[in-house]
């Protein structure tokens, strides 16, 4: 009998919505991997809440898929799944791509050895050049698009310190991104750390858009090893 292939539960970082996944699903899909995508509360428009309902929305998404599972996390998104993701049998493995993997008590704030800011109630800006740091190796047409998808992005989920540890009972691989501008690269592999196994993309903060496939080939490798 054929082990069922997991389906990929894929979560976008800070100002991201579903859609930035497209090109990755479509690779999957190319695999036979069934895939869908989470919708951060966090992330506008409308955006509300904090990790914890962020984490939720990762949970529900999980657990509506009814089969073996491999969620893939990226950048802050890699938050709220280690956050949301414990004590589900069906979790096959935890895939954090040039994510953060904090421990219990830590946020995004406490992995950059930053202070918890004076307030939390407001938006967090993208940058000043999101082209160059979130996609400095996507084609052109893509990023434009990219760029012009970026949203509302509510500050208080880099602040909030997760509860819960999933990487601590779920399988979990880092894919560290070599030519990252959002993340450094130093920050990455000491983080890396925690996952179970390690691997590298040489890609800036974005590879499901710079580039899809090579991503889904990674991927499809990684889950092969718990079908």
């Amino acid at each position: 009998m054929t082990a069922q292939r997991p389906t990929l539960v894929l979560v976008p970082g800070a100002w991201h919505l579903p859609s930035t996944w497209d090109l990755l699903r479509g690779e999957l899909d190319a695999l036979g991997y069934a895939s869908r995508a989470v919708k951060l509360p966090t992330t506008g428009p409308d955006p509300h809440g904090g990790v914890r309902e962020d984490a939720e929305a990762v949970r529900a998404a999980t657990e509506a898929i009814g089969g073996p599972v491999v969620v893939v996390a990226h950048s802050y998104g890699g938050i709220p799944a280690t956050e949301g993701l414990t004590g589900l049998p069906d979790v096959r493995q935890l895939v954090y791509l040039a994510a953060y993997v904090p421990d219990i008590d830590e946020s995004l704030f406490s992995l950059h050895g930053a202070p918890d800011p004076d307030s939390t109630e407001d938006l967090f800006p993208v940058g000043s050049d999101p082209r160059a740091q979130l996609y400095a190796d996507v084609p052109e047409a893509v990023a434009d698009l990219a760029v012009s998808r970026l949203v509302d992005q509510r500050r208080q989920p880099f602040a909030d310190r997760v509860t819960r540890a999933a990487w601590h009972t779920v399988p979990s691989t880092y894919v560290i991104t070599d030519n990252d501008a959002a993340i450094p690269v130093r920050l990455q592999e000491q983080i890396a750390r925690r996952a179970r196994s390690i691997r590298r993309i040489p890609t800036s903060h974005s590879p499901f858009l710079s580039r899809p496939a090579e991503l889904a080939a990674l991927l499809d490798e990684i889950a092969r090893l718990w079908i």
